[in-house]
């Protein structure tokens, strides 16, 4: 990650698409199901076939987007790997070389850090070795590194062989993509990054992006009182403008589950965690419709609550030494991680 007075989140390289007839399709096998002792003739229902695997860390708020992506489109035929929260200088270790409770080992290569998957897709790579990491394991290659990217392909290139009720589901739906990208744009760099006050609803997801995503990091990052102070005022308006959009309502968009509550459910169960201790961005609340949004997601929708492991995502923010602030064991609570509805 680049560093410029802050906190400055790298772009990411690998930017390729799951799509019928391209480089990377949802490649179909077939699937035989007859107990017939001449089955193996009989071709069942296709299936598509398990071709692509995820790695990610629980640590990591991109990456469990992705989690739960995957989670309510029910793709279990995509695999996943998760691995040690405690990221070191070479970035992000399997099980085999940090076996902290929940990590697992490379299934595919038996590698010891994400880093090695990088340097096998491409030896000449330079940057950083992040998660999520979509990987191809016909062509042994990274398919895509960017959250975002990931979350849209999960979410409709493998609808054509989902069962009915999951290919249904949309949470990018065409009617919402406007208002959804620019409520995005805005939370991204002021809330998970900590800038301008959306005008409408449909500039909201400018706001999880820029205003809630990367705000919390730059409060982190921050060297100096200046850069504390020029990141966590914006955050705080943030904070504030999303509970006037939730007020009276369910959902952030639409009055519907979309990618909206995907990316800002992510940094604001960190936020718990983690973030009002760890960053010093200390509560200026109540924050009571984000809370009880919160607290729905978690409760309501196992794709939100099985893929949050709040031990981990507190031991890797605490063992990061490139934070502003250091602690050398990683402290108990909160009890109970969410409150119950």
């Amino acid at each position: 990650m680049e560093k410029t007075n802050g906190y400055k989140r790298a772009p990411s390289r690998f930017r390729n698409v799951i799509e019928e007839g391209g480089r990377f399709p949802p490649e179909i096998g077939m699937c035989f199901c007859s107990s017939d002792a001449f089955a193996w003739l009989k071709p069942g229902p296709a299936l598509p076939q398990d071709r692509y695997h995820l790695y990610v860390s629980y640590a990591c708020p991109w990456a469990s987007r992705t989690l739960i992506m995957r989670k309510l489109k029910g793709l279990d035929f995509i695999g996943v790997t998760i691995v040690s929260p405690r990221i070191g200088p070479d970035g992000w270790p399997f099980a085999t070389l940090d076996d902290y409770p929940g990590a697992e080992p490379d299934p595919l290569y038996n590698s010891r850090l994400v880093k090695d998957l990088y340097l096998r897709a491409d030896p000449e790579y330079v940057g950083k070795y992040t998660v999520p990491l979509l990987w191809d394991k016909k062509q042994h290659t990274i398919v895509n590194n960017e959250s975002a990217d990931i979350v849209r392909m999960f979410n409709y290139a493998f609808n054509s062989y989902l069962p009915a009720h999951k290919a249904a589901l949309d949470y990018y739906p065409p009617e919402l993509r406007g208002e959804i990208d620019s409520l995005e744009a805005w939370m991204y760099d002021d809330i998970n990054s900590a800038h301008a006050p959306p005008a409408s609803r449909t500039e909201a997801l400018t706001l999880i992006r820029g205003s809630v995503t990367d705000g919390v990091y730059k409060v982190g990052f921050a060297t100096t009182f200046s850069q504390y102070r020029d990141a966590l005022l914006p955050l705080f308006d943030a904070l504030d403008r999303i509970e006037k959009m939730l007020s009276g309502k369910v959902y952030l968009v639409g009055n519907r589950l979309t990618e909206a509550d995907i990316r800002l459910y992510v940094t604001m169960v960190s936020r718990t965690a983690f973030y009002l201790v760890r960053v010093s961005a200390l509560t200026r609340g109540p924050f009571g419709m984000s809370d009880r949004w919160l607290r729905r997601l978690y409760w309501k929708h196992d794709a939100f609550q099985s893929t949050t492991d709040f031990q981990h995502i507190k031991t890797g923010y605490y063992s990061l030494k490139t934070m502003r602030t250091a602690s050398p064991f990683v402290p108990i609570g909160p009890v109970p991680h969410i409150e119950p509805l």
